[in-house]
């Protein structure tokens, strides 16, 4: 089969990331989480105290960019990569609603995209890559065979959000979590450099009533449907 690339790009909490891993894993393609990326450099901006709910300080972040260091580790265990930031892993740290509460803000700083999106298409440079983000099908890979845009609504993404943290005992009200959502949807698609839309060849999913198992089923079929034209 013809490899591709397939670029998944949504607003947060859309399950972007588990449609690819259940991708990647089908196809044998290597998976990247580019959220992971930059929710590890607003992790980093945290511990340095460039950031915090009260003020940002985007040049000391910009002049530490050369000192941030991302990698992916797999782990045979959990059947994915993880992050890890500065050769420590972080994929735990990084998934918490405080991280959630600074990634857009991050995300908007043109210099970290800038560093970030040079990995990722060094990463994607062979094919046989899913990738998923917000800027993946539009800027990252312009020519990816397959692009999906993944929507929700505010109050299903939140709800799902909600329910992860709980299971993982992170102590946070539904209230709390819809706020982040609607927070980050807007900083997301008002940014000057690469707010997310969606490209103008991808294939939009709304899955706020789609279970795991039937949205994979309907991008695989697109999948398949495209390798058999190339």
């Amino acid at each position: 089969m013809k490899k591709i690339t397939i670029a998944i790009d949504g607003f947060s909490s859309t399950g972007k990331s588990t449609l690819a891993k259940q991708l990647a894993k089908h196809l044998g393609y290597v998976y990247v989480d580019t959220g992971a990326m930059y929710r590890a450099v607003a992790l980093f901006a945290m511990q340095k105290g460039y950031i915090s709910s009260s003020s940002f300080d985007k040049q000391a972040l910009i002049n530490d960019i050369p000192n941030i260091k991302l990698h992916f580790e797999f782990n045979a265990d959990l059947g994915f990569a993880e992050m890890f930031l500065n050769d420590v892993n972080v994929e735990k740290e990084i998934r918490t609603i405080e991280v959630s509460s600074f990634v857009s803000k991050v995300a908007e700083v043109s210099e970290v995209r800038a560093k970030l999106v040079e990995q990722q298409k060094e990463m994607g440079k062979n094919k046989a890559i899913v990738m998923d983000g917000r800027d993946i099908g539009t800027v990252v890979f312009p020519d990816a065979e397959l692009k999906i845009f993944m929507t929700a609504s505010a109050e299903t993404r939140a709800q799902r959000r909600f329910d992860e943290l709980q299971a993982k005992g992170d102590n946070v009200s539904y209230e709390d979590v819809l706020k982040n959502v609607q927070e980050r949807d807007y900083i997301d698609t008002h940014r000057d450099d690469s707010p997310l839309v969606i490209a103008d060849d991808a294939i939009e999913i709304d899955n706020s009533y789609l279970s795991r198992e039937e949205q994979f089923a309907a991008v695989l079929e697109l999948v398949e449907e495209i390798t058999k034209t190339l």
